[in-house]
């Protein structure tokens, strides 16, 4: 009786061990998709994109990569930890409360003015006369796929039906936390907005049920889904004037896609088969940055976005979170620190930051608000005005000031920095 529950029980295990060989040898073929198609060139190697500064400055140190006693640092250590209750992380709440704006009910931006409302993680809205910007909107409550992934612990600082009219998406990569399908979906079927993306974006929007009509590399007056590589730009408002009219040429809209240092992936197996990007979007009311989601890599992609913009960077739109996969790490190869994202702001000479990429799903080990608290310190450790660089609550509206002429104009403080306070933070 013993021996043969042992032999089904070996051929059961055996059996398992077979479905999980077979597992690990078809499924990531099956999940695989290539978004894209085209010549090797700076970021693509004909199969997968990549980030041409790896392995350069900053990143060299990155301390992901780095072995630890017990295990890696890096977000798979982090994850497994998670799981096994073993990552002694500090305690996020399971809900924030959102006083959310009401757009519409706000007086209208006037010519020369902009506004702009964090929604939340990387979603923000930005209002110039007779030009509405949404930067990665998600609405959805779970940031992953079938419903899996990390939960919203705060609602979206505007109520989807509060938006106004949208004219312009754009999206930085693939992540679900970052291109949210329902969220697009909802949008393109009710305002039929531009949206600038990179290669092979395009495929999965397509999929999604977010037009066919692409243009790619090119300006196309139809077009509605615009794919660009890094440092390509179109003028968009014969586009944006379909119905309006407000946007005449002496007025363009220019959208500049530029380099910053990512990854991407929707099932694992596809990683880096599209690209990822930040962006630089000149408006008649200034010029306006847009990260996206990035690690420090070289740390040149700030300048480079710098040269791009017409004018001075009014409004910076840069992540602070999830940079922390392990107690004081500061900064990982995805993800951008606030000691990084301070440099990234100052490198791009822009008159107002606005911190994102915290406080709403969580995604690494720091705790809920150790982002904006690091934030400031580190921007009185660069001497920054107190206002230029600071952290917003979700849903909370406010006027960008005009961008500065030089940076002589906005000189803060003398600098002064509690390394201890910072190193203090959870």
């Amino acid at each position: 009786m013993i021996s043969a529950v042992a032999r089904w029980t070996g051929t059961i295990v055996l059996w398992i061990v077979v479905a999980l060989l077979l597992t690990v040898t078809i499924v990531p073929r099956f999940l695989d998709r290539v978004y894209y198609e085209g010549p090797p060139d700076g970021n693509f190697d004909g199969a997968h994109f990549f980030n041409p500064d790896e392995g350069e400055g900053e990143w060299s140190g990155d301390p992901t990569r780095a072995a630890v006693k017990g295990g890696s640092r890096g977000p798979g250590g982090f994850l497994l930890r998670w799981i096994t209750g073993a990552d002694q992380r500090p305690a996020w709440p399971d809900h924030v409360a959102v006083a959310q704006a009401r757009p519409k009910a706000l007086p209208p931006v006037k010519p020369g003015e902009m506004r702009a409302t964090w929604i939340g993680h990387a979603s923000v809205l930005i209002e110039t006369p007779g030009l509405n910007i949404l930067t990665d909107p998600i609405w959805s409550d779970v940031a992953g796929p079938l419903g899996i992934g990390p939960h919203r612990v705060a609602a979206p600082g505007i109520a989807f039906d509060d938006l106004p009219r949208i004219d312009l998406i754009v999206v930085s990569h693939n992540h679900y936390d970052h291109m949210d399908m329902a969220t697009l979906k909802r949008l393109w079927e009710r305002d039929r907005p531009v949206i600038v993306t990179s290669p092979g974006n395009e495929e999965i929007l397509a999929a999604g049920g977010v037009s066919t009509e692409t243009c790619n590399h090119c300006l196309r007056y139809d077009a509605l889904v615009m794919v660009l590589d890094w440092g390509r730009s179109e003028f968009i408002a014969d586009r944006l004037s379909r119905d309006t009219g407000l946007f005449p040429r002496e007025l363009d809209v220019k959208v500049t896609v530029t380099r910053n240092h990512h990854w991407s992936s929707r099932w694992g197996a596809d990683r880096n088969r599209a690209l990822w990007s930040s962006f630089v979007i000149d408006t008649p009311s200034g010029s306006v940055f847009f990260a996206g989601d990035t690690g420090p890599g070289d740390m040149r992609w700030p300048d480079e976005a710098r040269r791009r913009a017409a004018g001075p960077i009014r409004l910076a739109i840069i992540p602070i979170g999830a940079f922390r996969f392990a107690p004081g790490q500061m900064w990982s190869g995805s993800h951008v620190g606030p000691k990084h994202a301070v440099e990234a702001f100052e490198r791009l000479g822009a008159t107002t930051g606005l911190p994102i990429h915290w406080g709403t799903f969580r995604l690494s080990w720091e705790g809920y608000d150790t982002p904006p608290k690091m934030l400031a310190l580190e921007a009185q450790c660069a001497g920054l005005p107190a206002d230029r660089f600071a952290a917003h609550r979700i849903g909370a509206s406010f006027m960008v000031p005009a961008a500065a002429r030089s940076q002589s104009d906005v000189r803060g403080p003398k600098p002064r920095c509690d390394q201890a306070a910072i190193d203090a933070l959870p």
